[in-house]
């Protein structure tokens, strides 16, 4: 495969996060298979691995891209998204459902996701533990991954808590034993 930014050269195999991709050595480009970019993600930090983001729900939010890359899979062309409500834009396939990654971009979405998670943590927790909830018996993943995605949220409760409400928690330690 060859990649989108430089089409002279050739993508070489990588294990990056656990996940084998492939990588352009000359302008240091990711390339995902499908569901790749999920696996590495949520290697890169397990408290990620309930926070989803669906690239493919809304195709009218695909746009060629300025450079007109092409996947290196399949050779059609690559489409810009923004990475859920980032300002991060990344190139998609919309065949192979492959991901063309930037240089750095993977930095950037991580740091988007540590955003995003902290505040949907904080702000609407009871709404993404029903979401999670709900997903154990819906999918779109896996019943085990479904239920560590749940865990997950539900582990950050023992956060919430006593963040948000101090006194539950002297409450609680002032109970006898």
């Amino acid at each position: 495969m060859n990649c989108p930014n430089c089409p002279e050269t050739k993508l070489t195999e990588i294990v990056f996060n656990k996940v084998e991709v492939n990588r352009c050595p000359k302008c240091s480009g990711l390339w995902f298979e499908e569901d790749e970019l999920r696996k590495a993600k949520d290697e890169k930090d397990q408290g990620f691995n309930w926070l989803d983001i669906d690239l493919w729900s809304d195709q009218t939010k695909f746009q060629l891209g300025k450079g007109q890359k092409a996947c290196p899979k399949d050779g059609v062309p690559l489409y810009e998204v923004r990475y859920g409500d980032s300002d991060i834009k990344i190139d998609v396939c919309e065949q192979c459902r492959g991901i063309w990654l930037d240089q750095n971009e993977f930095k950037k979405i991580v740091e988007y996701l540590k955003n995003k998670g902290n505040n949907e943590m904080f702000n609407n927790y009871l709404a993404n533990l029903v979401e999670q909830g709900v997903e154990v018996f819906t999918g779109p993943e896996t019943l085990k991954e479904e239920l560590v995605d749940f865990l997950t949220v539900l582990k950050f409760f023992n956060y919430k808590l006593p963040i948000q409400h101090p006194y539950f928690s002297e409450l609680i330690k002032s109970l006898p034993k």
